[in-house]
């Protein structure tokens, strides 16, 4: 009983370590790339602290997994460096036995993980929205950046040169407007203010000393230019995500949802395909019918001759019309598939990340006894390289699930896959033989003199 006590308490103090450094690099991370657009805005501290706290949870679930993978690295490599698995194995107790312990805290913190994933990572998410949603209600110019295009408000593309911390103005405008395919519109104005209607439904832009340049392509040798003082544009504000600020009235995406919930919308959404299936069906039978009902022949009565003319002009438009809603309802149905395969890919996800604690206790005792070191230096560039291929399979796989090239399930597990056989097999060789990872290839690319024992 003391000696899998004696191992868990190894794995400890490099677990709780790794687990801090990690979540200190992804917050000064998060501070590097966001802080920026907060401070300077007028926002409290508390606001920007309570953000910052909210985005903590996506963050656990990165750093837990490779916590595990340090942590088992570092406390199997030091018991070998120490000869203390060369003094179980002669007691008696084998590798596996080792691991035993490793394992049955792994699975629990994998349960835990996998709790945290369906009931506390969606609120967070989704909290996190909506703060950023009313912080951005609060300054509607954040999401500009001077000297780049801004893409979220609908139908327009918007290069602002300047923007002020302290109000709304604008300096600098020039405006794509597009909403319209058959006209190429573009707005130029000196300076302009950004701001809401009075339920924050409509966003308002007030534009100063400007020109709007014109040009229809259904009359291409047509060109207008109109010169303005003051110009207003209103455009609906969904881009910007300043609808609502309740949190149980916003619409949540699939990283807001537990697994449950996403089940439902899935069956759902295949209820609704279904439906549209049956109704692509009908339409196809009417096409059937108005395609080959009715025909002119030259034994046709006379009387029957002008009727079936008249149904034959009414014919065109009644097909175009059918074939019309065939492809909208193949349109619908494609979405509704897109929609149901990135839920079940988050599904997976969130039962798959998990699992990687337990998969990368697999991989982690049997090299950390080849390694026979503890250093934090070798234990890192192994779990990082680890992870590194476990999170890069883990986004080429949902990028892939999601282009209907692979199925969501092997998307989002084949790296746990791989990375366990591997597992597996190195726990194997290592239970049956002494194996060493050398590290010593590196003093080739060391000169002489700085070398341990050797620097003059």
């Amino acid at each position: 009983m003391k000696l899998p006590l004696y191992i868990l308490k190894r794995h400890m103090a490099p677990f709780f370590g790794s687990f801090l450094f990690l979540m200190s690099v992804f917050v000064l991370q998060f501070v590097m790339k966001f802080m920026d657009q907060l401070v300077g805005k007028g926002l409290s501290g508390s606001v920007i602290a309570e953000l910052m706290l909210l985005n903590l949870a996506w963050m656990m679930v990165l750093a837990v997994p490779m916590a595990v993978l340090v942590a088992t690295l570092m406390a199997f490599g030091a018991m070998a460096a120490a000869n203390e698995v060369t003094a179980m194995k002669a007691g008696g107790m084998s590798l596996y036995r080792m691991m035993f312990p490793a394992a049955l805290a792994a699975m629990l913190i994998t349960w835990l993980m996998i709790e945290f994933n369906n009931k506390v990572l969606p609120e967070a998410n989704h909290r996190s929205k909506t703060l950023t949603m009313d912080i951005r209600r609060k300054k509607p110019t954040l999401t500009l950046v001077p000297g780049l295009f801004n893409q979220d408000m609908p139908g327009y593309s918007m290069l602002v040169r300047k923007t002020f911390e302290e109000s709304n103005a604008l300096e600098g405008v020039t405006i794509y407007n597009h909403s319209d395919p058959n006209k190429n519109t573009l707005i130029t104005a000196q300076r302009g203010t950004l701001s809401f209607s009075g339920d924050y439904r409509k966003l308002v832009m007030d534009l100063y000393d400007g020109e709007i340049h014109e040009v229809d392509h259904t009359k291409p040798s047509m060109y207008r230019t109109i010169r303005f003082e003051r110009q207003r544009i209103t455009t609906v504000s969904e881009g910007f995500d300043f609808e609502r600020s309740a949190v149980n009235q916003f619409s949540r995406g699939d990283r807001e949802l537990s697994s449950a919930e996403m089940r439902y919308m899935v069956d759902s959404l295949n209820g609704l395909s279904a439906d549209v299936q049956k109704r692509i069906a009908d339409y196809a039978v009417g096409l059937q019918e108005k395609l080959f009902t009715g025909s002119i022949t030259p034994q046709t009565p006379a009387s029957e001759f002008w009727r079936n003319v008249e149904q034959y002009t009414s014919m065109g438009s009644q097909l175009t019309f059918l074939r019309n809603n065939i492809d909208s309802e193949v349109s619908n149905i494609e979405y509704q598939q897109k929609q149901v395969r990135e839920f079940q890919v988050e599904i997976h996800k969130k039962y798959s990340i998990p699992v990687a604690c337990f998969v990368f206790i697999l991989v982690g005792a049997p090299l950390g006894v080849m390694a026979r070191r503890g250093g934090f230096g070798i234990a890192a560039s192994l779990s990082l390289g680890f992870f590194l291929l476990y999170w890069s399979s883990l986004i080429g796989g949902e990028k892939l699930a999601d282009r209907h090239v692979i199925e969501p399930w092997f998307g989002m597990w084949a790296a746990n896959i791989v990375i366990g056989l591997l597992g597996f097999v190195l726990t194997y060789k290592v239970a049956k033989e002494n194996i060493e990872l050398n590290f010593d290839w590196w003093r080739r690319f060391v000169p002489q003199r700085f070398r341990k024992g050797t620097m003059r």
